[in-house]
C-alpha cells in the first residue's frame, strides 16, 4: 500500500504493473473497497497498464487532513478527489473505471475535466447523480432496494451504521448481488475498510445529500451547479449493466445519449458487485477503451 498527500486527504492506495505503464484508476463503490478489483487489476497489469486502486473517502486507511474538513461525501467531492489523486502522482490523463461511487468519481471527472480522462468505464451509465429527480418518488419495488438510503436520512439511520456497520453492510451485498457466493473471509477482508473513522460521517453525508436534504461543501458548490445541468460525456466510454442488480431495474442503456463521443453499452449476467463478480468482463472493458485509444492515435 502506498499513499499520497492532496489538498484534503491522504489518499491511500494501491498500485499493480510498471510504472511506464498506461495509466488507469480503478475505484470501488459503497460499501466495498479495493478488494473488489483483486482480479481485474492482475490482468490489466499483465497487459501493460500501471493500476492504481485508490481507497475512497472514509475507507480504509485514506484520511483527512484537517478535523476542520466537511465529511463531505457529495459527488463533486469523490470526482474532485480522483482528479486531485492524478495530480498528485504526476499522471495527466488516465482511464478511469469504476462503479457505485467510483463509477460516480469517473463520471463526474470525465464529465468536468476530459482533459483528464482518457476513456472510461461505468457501471451503470451515466452516473451522475440527479438531486433534483431524487426528490420525488420512484416505483415502489425501486424504493423497496434502496431502504438503506431512506434509514440514512435520520438520526436512527446514523446510529444503525455507526453500531452494526458490518451486520448492515453485509445484508447490502447479498441483497444486490442475489447470486454471488461470498464467503465470511471475503466479506472481512472488506470489513475492516468500514471502521475508518470518518466512515459513518462520509457515507451519511452522501445520502442526505443525495436526497436535497443535506447541503453540500460550499467550496464544491460551483461543481455541484455544473453537475445540475447534467454535462454529458465527451471521452470514449464503455458503459455495463449486471442482469441481477435489484438496485438498477431495467438496465441503463436509455444513458446512451448522455456519452457523446465513442460508446458501446454491454450486458453481463451478475448483480451489483460487477469487478469482484465478474471480472473478466470488466477487465476486458478496460481493455477495450484502451485498444480504441490506441487505435484512435
Amino acid at each position: 500500500m502506498r499513499t499520497v498527500t492532496t489538498d484534503t486527504l491522504e489518499i491511500a492506495y494501491l498500485e499493480f504493473g510498471s510504472a511506464d505503464g498506461w495509466p488507469v484508476v480503478l475505484s470501488h463503490g459503497f460499501p466495498y473497497d479495493t478488494h473488489a478489483f483483486d482480479e481485474v487489476a492482475p490482468r490489466l497489469a499483465e497487459a501493460g497498464a500501471r493500476v492504481i486502486v485508490p481507497y475512497l473517502r472514509g475507507f480504509g486507511p485514506t484520511r483527512f487532513l484537517s478535523d476542520t474538513t466537511m465529511r463531505s461525501g457529495e459527488q463533486a467531492a469523490l470526482g474532485k478527489d480522483l482528479v486531485d489523486l492524478l495530480d498528485a502522482l504526476g499522471i495527466e490523463r488516465a482511464i478511469l473505471a469504476g462503479y457505485d461511487w467510483g463509477g460516480v468519481a469517473s463520471c463526474v471527472a470525465s464529465a468536468l475535466w476530459p482533459e483528464r480522462a482518457t476513456a472510461l468505464v461505468s457501471y451503470a451509465g451515466y452516473d451522475v447523480v440527479d438531486v433534483e429527480r431524487n426528490g420525488h418518488a420512484y416505483p415502489p419495488s425501486l424504493e423497496l432496494a434502496v431502504w438503506y438510503q431512506h434509514l440514512f436520512q435520520h438520526e436512527r439511520g446514523r446510529e444503525c451504521l455507526s453500531l452494526h456497520r458490518r451486520e448492515l453492510c453485509r445484508i447490502l451485498w447479498r441483497q444486490w448481488s442475489p447470486t454471488w457466493a461470498f464467503d465470511d473471509e471475503t466479506f472481512e477482508r472488506t470489513a475492516s475498510s468500514l471502521d475508518n473513522p470518518d466512515f459513518v460521517d462520509v457515507v451519511i453525508h452522501a445520502y442526505r445529500f443525495c436526497f436535497g436534504l443535506a447541503a453540500g461543501d460550499p467550496a464544491l458548490a460551483a461543481l455541484e451547479a455544473r453537475l445540475a445541468d447534467k454535462p454529458p460525456i465527451s471521452v470514449a466510454a464503455i458503459t455495463l449493466d449486471g442482469t441481477q442488480d435489484p438496485l438498477k431495474p431495467g438496465g441503463t442503456a436509455d444513458h446512451a445519449p448522455m456519452f457523446k463521443g465513442r460508446h458501446e453499452h454491454r450486458v453481463v449476467q451478475c448483480g451489483h458487485n460487477l469487478p469482484w463478480e465478474a471480472p473478466r468482463d470488466f477487465a476486458d472493458a478496460v481493455l477495450t477503451v484502451r485498444a480504441w485509444d490506441v487505435g484512435a492515435r
